[in-house]
């Protein structure tokens, strides 16, 4: 027992010292704090915003509305044999690539709630189907960082094969035989599509609010580690017990950027050499950063399901990806770009206003939800005529 009273007080005074250390940092640095939370409020309202919330809201729809119930029996064959879980949860995976963190593990919350797939299938889909989407790859991290097109979508191919071998290495989490299919009783009621729309937008809107606020927390917290010596002093320790491995304190910092927050994380890599960087980038995206970890707890933390699966899928998926990146990047020459026209499409996407971003993103979400109900309309009518053969 007392060694329980040791460890809570040790925990206490540790948190207190660093509350202390974080309000003197802020009184000794005033201007730079409110310059990074305005960088991080630009950020939320030109990219956050604009290509999070239009999916958030098909989320929703596309569970509340029932539709991963059609969409999944068409893909059953192929989820149950590689993940283990149920074809209904191939909206949490599609979602997560298409919408970028956390899309999917939202998602895959609300088919646990919604009673579309057990606990166990739920932490399983966590492991893996909470991934960067192609716009973030594409545009910031291969034209903006690297300016190639080449080099993003080798990072997003790569990031997709180490998520799947991901999730088929988690297949078995939370104890089941592979093609096994527990019965869950789906919460569905009769719910009006406007009831349902409006229900969507409340919560899009709460789940974005969120985010944004780790966001501006992250971004002043990272300005205040620079100003303050401390991740400096840190990458110097780190790149000093590495430098035999020709790991020295800069890319040490780099890492560390990376660890706590992946945009800060991939635009210092600019400028780096490109195969070690693109390694590390790599990993980066297959991480994702504390700050999107605290973005996708604030969803499951009050759930009752298992954040460890989520850690450790995440922390193999940057390693994986890390290593991919790492070996194809020396059989694959990278240094030049495949094709500037597509460099500049891409980077004048990212750089697109607010207006210009949140209606393409809408378009995306809403083709995306179009693409759900029109197979969910073939399956329906594909069942009808099976049962009007039978009688």
């Amino acid at each position: 027992m007392s060694k329980i009273v040791r460890s809570q007080k040790i925990y206490d005074a540790v948190i207190c010292l660093a509350l202390v250390v974080a309000v003197v940092a802020l009184c000794l640095f005033p201007q730079e704090s409110i310059q990074a939370a305005r960088d991080g409020l630009t950020l939320c309202a030109n990219v956050i915003i604009p290509s999070l919330f239009p999916f958030f809201v098909l989320s929703d729809l596309t569970v509340s509305l029932g539709i991963v119930r059609y969409f999944g029996k068409l893909l059953e064959p192929l989820m149950r044999p590689l993940f283990n879980v149920r074809g209904e949860c191939a909206a949490a995976v599609v979602l997560g690539f298409i919408g970028g963190y956390p899309v999917g593990a939202r998602t895959a919350l609300s088919l646990y709630e919604n009673g579309t797939c057990t606990k166990a299938e739920a932490e399983r889909l966590l492991s893996f189907c909470n991934n960067s989407g192609p716009a973030f790859i594409l545009g910031v991290v291969g034209a903006g960082i690297f300016s190639s097109s080449r080099i993003g979508l080798m990072l997003y191919l790569t990031h997709f094969l180490a998520s799947m071998i991901v999730g088929v290495i988690f297949r078995n989490w939370g104890g089941g035989r592979a093609g096994e299919s527990k019965k869950v009783t789906p919460n569905f009621k009769a719910v009006r599509f406007t009831q349902s729309f409006i229900d969507a937008v409340l919560n899009a809107v709460q789940s974005t609010l969120n985010i944004c606020g780790f966001v501006l927390f992250f971004t002043v917290f990272i300005r205040l580690l620079y100003l303050s010596g401390i991740l400096p002093g840190l990458a110097g320790l780190l790149g000093t017990l590495f430098s035999r491995f020709g790991f020295d304190s800069d890319w040490a910092e780099m890492l560390l950027t990376g660890i706590i927050e992946i945009s800060s994380g991939v635009w210092s890599l600019k400028g780096a050499a490109v195969q070690n960087a693109v390694a590390m980038a790599a990993f980066m995206l297959g991480w994702a950063g504390l700050s999107v970890h605290c973005q996708t707890l604030s969803f499951i933390g009050a759930s009752d399901l298992s954040v460890r699966s989520y850690i450790l899928g995440k922390f193999l998926h940057g390693g994986i990806s890390g290593a991919l990146a790492f070996f194809i990047a020396r059989l694959f020459p990278l240094e030049a770009p495949v094709s500037t026209y597509l460099v500049k499409q891409v980077t004048d996407i990212v750089s697109l206003d607010f207006g210009a971003a949140i209606t393409i993103s809408t378009i995306a979400a809403v083709s995306l939800w179009g693409v759900f109900l029109v197979l969910s309309i073939i399956y329906l009518k594909r069942t009808g005529n099976q049962r009007t053969g039978r009688l």
